[in-house]
């Protein structure tokens, strides 16, 4: 399947370190929707995330918009976000290239984060990233694949390799 022009409203899920931020980046290059990565929307400095009753007025501003890119998971908004999407992307890459690549970003600045936001660097808090990356599979993956049960008329792009992310690009 190829992303179409008529995909206005689409959805980028996935472990973290998957590559939703690598390929929201260049669909929003090719379509010139606006992008929003839901790191920099939710992070505030310190690593404190915004809370769930803050974080719904951010969702509905840019769900308004006639079109747009969401990257990013977060449980709490995402049946919205999933309700509105015309496209929905799961990135399914193996937990071992998700951790991988966590690992070769550390101490890189990201464009995906607040600019007052640092990559931890192999701290206490980077391992429990990795542990989560590690679960990743056995909880929000369920979660993701359920959500994708229940709106069936979404149309759903199941990625499982940087092959066919790269693939997916070629529109």
């Amino acid at each position: 399947m190829k992303i179409e022009m008529k995909h206005k409203k689409i959805l980028i899920l996935g472990n973290a370190a998957s590559g939703k931020s690598w390929l929201s980046k260049r669909i929003a290059e090719k379509t010139g929707y606006p992008l929003y990565h839901l790191d920099v929307e939710f992070w505030k400095p310190d690593w404190v995330m915004t809370p769930v009753e803050e974080q719904i007025p951010i969702i509905q501003r840019i769900l308004a918009q006639d079109s747009w890119i969401i990257d990013g998971n977060y449980a709490t908004t995402l049946e919205i976000r999933y309700k509105e999407a015309d496209l929905v992307i799961f990135l399914d890459i193996s937990r071992l290239q998700c951790m991988w690549s966590a690992v070769f970003r550390q101490g890189k600045k990201r464009s995906d984060l607040p600019d007052y936001l640092e990559e931890k660097v192999l701290d206490k808090e980077f391992w429990e990233f990795l542990k989560w990356i590690w679960s990743f599979p056995m909880y929000e993956r369920k979660e993701l694949l359920e959500m994708q049960k229940r709106y069936p008329e979404k149309e759903f792009i199941h990625i499982r390799s940087r092959k066919e992310m790269r693939n997916l690009l070629m529109i």
